[in-house]
């Protein structure tokens, strides 16, 4: 248990921390106007047209940051990850299919957000883009081999 709370410690503290940092990075999207009409699909669906810097919402920030500057959007996933991961685990201990299935929702859902992201015209964008693929394609087959594990367990316990 104690491995347990310092891991999500530590993996907290960095995703907090990469957020933080992402979000300031991502607030330059204030003083470039020109980029508004591209970077602000949050903006877009709240608000319609986005004419002044108050119309911007924070989470277009994140969206700003991941595309030209990914480098705390990218630890920010992969701490998000981390401890997604890492809590399935923990509540799925005891049963294993549980998991694989968790694992298989989690992975699907990474694969909906590569393919959003999928026609990024950034260098950006492409990063965050097979970031998402990667992710989503490691939680599916880390799912799939444990299912495996799991039948070949049942498949011995019924021969012997």
């Amino acid at each position: 248990m104690i491995r347990f709370i310092i891991k999500f410690g530590v993996s907290s503290l960095l995703l907090l921390f990469s957020t933080f940092v992402s979000w300031y990075e991502g607030s330059e999207i204030l003083n470039r106007s020109f980029e508004w009409r591209y970077s602000t699909p949050f903006s877009h669906f709240l608000y319609g047209e986005v004419n002044k810097p108050s119309d911007i919402s924070q989470l277009d920030y994140f969206v700003y940051a991941a595309k030209f500057q990914p480098g705390f959007p990218i630890i920010m996933f992969l701490s998000s990850l981390y401890m997604l991961i890492l809590i399935g685990y923990y509540i799925f201990q005891e049963e294993k299919k549980g998991l694989a299935y968790y694992l298989t929702f989690l992975g699907s859902g990474i694969l909906i957000l590569s393919y959003i992201t999928s026609n990024s015209s950034t260098a950006g964008g492409q990063i965050i883009y097979y970031l998402f693929l990667m992710g989503g394609v490691s939680c599916i087959v880390i799912a799939l081999t444990n299912y495996y594990h799991i039948i070949n367990r049942l498949r011995e316990k019924i021969i012997s």
